[in-house]
């Protein structure tokens, strides 16, 4: 008899027994939710008992979007609002993710909450305050977003942050500020970094050492001084089909020039305690095989600093060509065995490795976005845990000028035409005094600023009673690195 069929034996016993709980070992048989332990099926008996997750969310744009043509679909959810500046751009949502007009055409949120229906609101504080389980915060201002999830807080409300803006600029004073309330703040399931947390957690859980995590995208050197004006052009998009289908030249051009990774780097290295690079992220081409050679330490034959480390790798070689086998859309980490045992069963089970055997890496290859934002709001109503959720202050992002920037300049922001993001370890960032990118947008500056050089507070006019200004502050001095 086969080690798997000794282990199939039992399962078979307790499965399909005419009375399953019986069984079960009397620790188990106690537990009324043994049966409960999946989210799907936690789901269906909130529907059966009538009483689903009351969900807002907040901004329809792309993520939002893609999470509401889902949730209309999911048993055990009611999404009781959507609330946009724009109400007629989230009923254009709505009817573009298959939703009807009598789903969304509730005129209150007592109505909505009678009838099943959605309210749609350009007012975001009523639907915070309108009795909902889960707020999804998906504006992508960063501003916005702390007090949209502060005022969730105070409700009692979950908040599934999609504004990674928000979180790379705040999140650890926002968890603790969540947990302080009694709710869960959290990552957004289905965007990279709570994917990436989730590979760092499983790592840890089967007891390896992760030596770095992250994601892979495009990267050239060049695309750091991309703006919207050439966006559409690196990505190879007709403009005016951009113009048609209401692409935001500004936020796409956040993905290209390394904003965008930067700020989701930022997000990992603060809820998965890992390290920014000193120099910030590199950007190294690699293939999905070669993960183990590149991400590993320096002293091993790597190309990092050390373990413990976020890095981004890039979907093409330095000279244009594309690599065959890219991580372009999906997440990674790297793990080492560091015993003859595990670099053995490595071998044994085909596990891609360096060629030393020590270290390796498991991947996913790519990610749906807000198609899967429900396991967040899930787990944070139902299991009252996140899908990724800051610990410390690790990393962080700071304005960086894009061309000679002359004094009086008024920086634009994530992905704008001034400056991109830059990653770097948070003691850095604190000694420099640097501007984080998710404050550089309406700012002038004091001073000119070379091409390549960070922006610091210092090299910006004042902003007095700025909320958003003076909650990043309380964050740097109570969350101060050592």
């Amino acid at each position: 008899m086969t080690p798997e069929m000794q282990l199939a034996i039992p399962l078979k016993l307790v499965f399909m027994s005419p009375n399953p709980s019986s069984a079960l070992p009397a620790p188990l048989r106690e537990r009324s939710e043994f049966t409960d332990m999946n989210l799907s099926r936690m789901l269906r008996a909130r529907a059966a008992a009538g009483d689903p997750i009351r969900v807002g969310v907040i901004g329809a744009g792309k993520f939002g979007s893609m999470y509401l043509a889902q949730a209309i679909r999911t048993p055990g959810v009611h999404v009781l609002g959507v609330a946009d500046l724009d109400v007629e751009r989230a009923r254009a949502a709505l009817d573009r993710t298959h939703w009807t007009p009598e789903q969304y055409g509730a005129a209150s949120f007592d109505a909505a909450r009678r009838t099943g229906a959605t309210h749609v609101t350009a007012d975001s504080a009523a639907l915070i305050a309108a009795g909902v389980d889960v707020i999804v915060e998906a504006t992508g201002n960063p501003a916005v977003g702390i007090r949209h999830a502060l005022a969730a807080f105070q409700a009692g409300a979950h908040v599934a942050m999609v504004n990674v803006e928000a979180d790379a600029l705040a999140g650890p004073l926002l968890a603790r500020e969540a947990a302080a309330a009694g709710v869960v703040y959290s990552l957004a399931y289905g965007d990279q970094p709570a994917l990436i947390v989730e590979l760092v957690d499983w790592a840890r859980t089967a007891g390896f050492e992760v030596i770095a995590a992250g994601k892979g995208t495009r990267y050239q050197p060049y695309l750091h001084q991309s703006t919207p004006a050439t966006v559409w052009d690196h990505y190879g998009i007709d403009a005016l089909h951009a113009r048609q289908n209401h692409l935001n030249a500004q936020m796409f051009n956040s993905f290209l020039d390394g904003t965008k990774s930067a700020l989701e780097m930022a997000a990992v290295a603060n809820a998965c305690s890992l390290n920014a690079p000193a120099d910030g992220l590199a950007f190294p081409d690699l293939a999905i095989p070669e993960l183990p050679d590149g991400l590993k330490p320096k002293a091993d034959g790597g190309l990092l600093e050390g373990r413990g480390m976020v890095e981004v790798v890039a979907s093409e070689r330095r000279n244009g060509d594309p690599i065959e086998a890219n991580l372009r859309w999906g997440v990674y980490v790297t793990f080492a065995g560091d015993t003859d045992y595990a670099r053995t069963c490595f071998k044994e089970y085909g596990i891609v490795t360096d060629a030393s055997g020590n270290y390796s890496a498991m991947w996913r290859p790519a990610h749906l976005i807000g198609l899967e934002l429900g396991l967040t709001v899930a787990s944070a109503a139902l299991r009252k845990e996140p899908t990724g959720v800051a610990e410390a202050w690790r990393a962080d992002v700071v304005a960086v000028a894009k061309t000679d920037l002359a004094a009086g300049v008024k920086l634009d922001g994530e992905g704008g035409y001034t400056v991109w993001g830059k990653l770097m370890p948070a003691k850095a960032s604190l000694a420099l005094g640097g501007l984080p990118i998710g404050l550089a947008h309406g700012l002038t500056l004091k001073r000119a600023i070379p091409a390549g050089a960070p922006v610091s507070w210092s090299d910006v006019a004042t902003i007095s009673d700025d909320f958003a200004t003076s909650y990043r502050k309380r964050m740097e001095r109570e969350f101060a690195p050592g």
